[in-house]
């Protein structure tokens, strides 16, 4: 999302496996990234993806990362499942404990807040997809909505409005900031053993 970069508020509501750039881990980001892309092509009928195009591609998203350290960044606030989190099979283990492990470190920082849905939480209006709402710092907000393809940019104010009242009962279903990140390292142990 384009507007990340201008923004004094970010938050994202993070469903599936493949965490938003700003806070994936770049192994993780190359596993999901390659694997996604590849699929799609094959659908297609097209060859799989060039190496070297996948490589940029990826690194223009490992890139957004920046945008959370630079002077006066925004503060992103983001909200994951824990079935996210323990969505893997047992070769993916190495790679959903850097994983975790950094968005452990993410969460740490002063203007990072991590928050995970509980697995027991079973229904919320966040189940219906992924989406990230941006404030920027004229006050106005922009939305972005993921789906399988692309995304889709949202910046009628009903249409905010409607995000915003879903985010709130999203957020309101997660762990607070430091529970949250006790029950990240108890998944992440749970890979190391």
């Amino acid at each position: 999302m384009e507007s990340e970069s201008t923004s004094e508020l970010i938050r994202s509501q993070l469903r599936r496996l493949r965490l938003n750039a700003d806070l994936s881990q770049e192994e993780f980001g190359k596993l999901v990234h390659y694997s996604g892309s590849q699929v799609s092509a094959v659908e297609l009928g097209h060859r799989p993806l060039d190496r070297l195009f996948l490589e940029r591609r990826l690194g223009v998203r490992m890139d957004r990362q920046a945008v959370l350290t630079k002077p006066n960044p925004p503060k992103l606030v983001a909200v994951v499942e824990e079935t996210v989190l323990r969505r893997a099979d047992e070769g993916f283990r190495g790679i959903m404990t850097q994983q975790i492990a950094h968005l452990i470190e993410c969460g740490e920082r002063a203007n990072v807040s991590v928050h995970v849905v509980p697995a027991d939480v079973s229904g919320h209006v966040g189940l219906a997809g992924p989406f990230t709402l941006a404030r920027q710092v004229d006050g106005g907000w922009v939305g972005y909505l993921e789906n399988q393809l692309d995304g889709t940019s949202i910046d009628r104010d009903d249409e905010i409005a409607i995000l915003q009242a879903r985010w709130e009962s999203v957020r309101s279903e997660a762990l607070p900031h430091g529970q949250s990140a006790v029950l990240m390292k108890e998944v992440m142990m749970s890979w190391t053993i």
